[in-house]
C-alpha cells in the first residue's frame, strides 16, 4: 500500500506518529489493517515505512516506544529499507542518526536486525550512522545491545582493547585507517584511546570529514584534558592546517 504525502491519510498517520497520539494511530490502523505496512511516498519519490516516520530525524517523538510497538504488533517490518533515497536505511538507522535511544530500543525489542546494512555514506550498520554523526548515546546503546564495531567505530567508543586485538592480527591496520580511528576517537572524547593511536603512528593533524581536524573534534567532545594533551603534542585546528 502506497500513500502520497499529499493524501489526507498520510497526513493523519504522520501527524499521529509525530504527536505521539497512539490512540489516533490505533484507530487509523483499525479502520484499514493494511495501513501498518503502508509506505509514505514524498514528492521526490522517496518511500518510507511508518516505522521510518517514527524513527527518522529529528526523532525523539512523544510515546515513540508505544508507537513503534503498536506498528510492529500490527505487522510492520522493522527491517524494511528506505527506498528511492540516498541510502537504503532501515528504521534502526534512522533512530541511530537521530540519537533516539527510546526508538532504538523499541525497534530492537520488536525484532530489528542490529547488523542490517544500509547506512548513509558507508552502507554499514546502524552503528555506522551513530558514530559518523557522533551520536554517542545511540552508539553506546547499540554496543550494549550486542552490536559489532569496526576499527574506527571501536576507537570512537574508546574500546582500546578491541583496537589492540586488531593490531595482533595480520594484516595490521593501515596507517590511514589508524589516523581515521584517531579522528573518531577525538570526536568521542577518548583520551586514552587517542594516546594509544598516536603511539601507533596516527596523524594528529589530519583534516577529515566536514573539514574537521582531531583537535576540532576533541573540542566538540568537550573533553578539555584531551584538548590540552593534543595541543601539547602539536595538534592544530583545521583552519591552521
Amino acid at each position: 500500500m502506497e500513500i502520497r504525502t499529499s493524501e489526507r491519510l498520510a497526513q493523519d498517520l504522520v501527524g499521529a506518529i509525530h504527536a505521539g497520539d497512539v490512540g489516533a494511530l490505533r484507530r487509523l490502523l483499525d479502520e484499514n489493517p493494511l495501513v501498518s505496512t503502508a509506505r509514505i511516498i514524498d514528492p521526490h519519490g522517496t518511500s518510507r515505512t511508518l516505522l521510518h516516520i517514527a524513527a527518522d530525524w529529528p526523532g525523539h517523538f512523544p510515546n515513540v516506544s508505544q508507537t513503534i510497538g503498536l506498528l510492529i504488533e500490527r505487522g510492520a517490518d522493522p527491517d524494511e529499507p528506505l527506498l528511492g533515497g540516498t541510502a537504503p536505511e532501515t528504521p534502526l538507522h534512522g533512530a541511530a542518526s537521530s540519537n533516539d535511544v527510546d526508538a532504538l530500543d523499541a525497534l530492537l525489542d520488536g525484532g530489528a536486525d542490529i547488523e542490517s546494512p544500509g547506512a548513509i555514506f558507508t552502507n554499514g550498520t546502524a552503528m555506522s550512522d551513530a558514530v559518523i554523526f557522533a551520536n554517542w548515546n545511540a552508539a553506546r546503546r547499540l554496543l550494549d545491545r550486542g552490536a559489532k564495531t569496526t576499527f574506527t567505530q571501536s576507537a570512537g567508543l574508546g574500546l582500546t582493547d578491541r583496537l589492540a586485538a586488531d593490531f595482533e592480527m595480520e594484516p595490521k591496520p593501515a596507517s590511514d585507517q589508524v589516523t581515521a580511528a584517531l579522528w573518531h576517537a577525538c570526536r568521542g572524547g577518548q583520551l586514552e584511546t587517542v594516546q594509544y593511536l598516536v603511539g601507533k603512528g596516527a596523524n594528529i593533524n589530519w583534516v577529515g570529514w566536514d573539514h574537521i581536524a582531531p583537535l576540532d573534534g576533541a573540542r566538540q567532545s568537550g573533553n578539555q584534558d584531551l584538548v590540552a594533551w593534543l595541543r601539547n603534542q602539536g595538534a592544530k585546528p583545521a583552519r591552521e592546517l
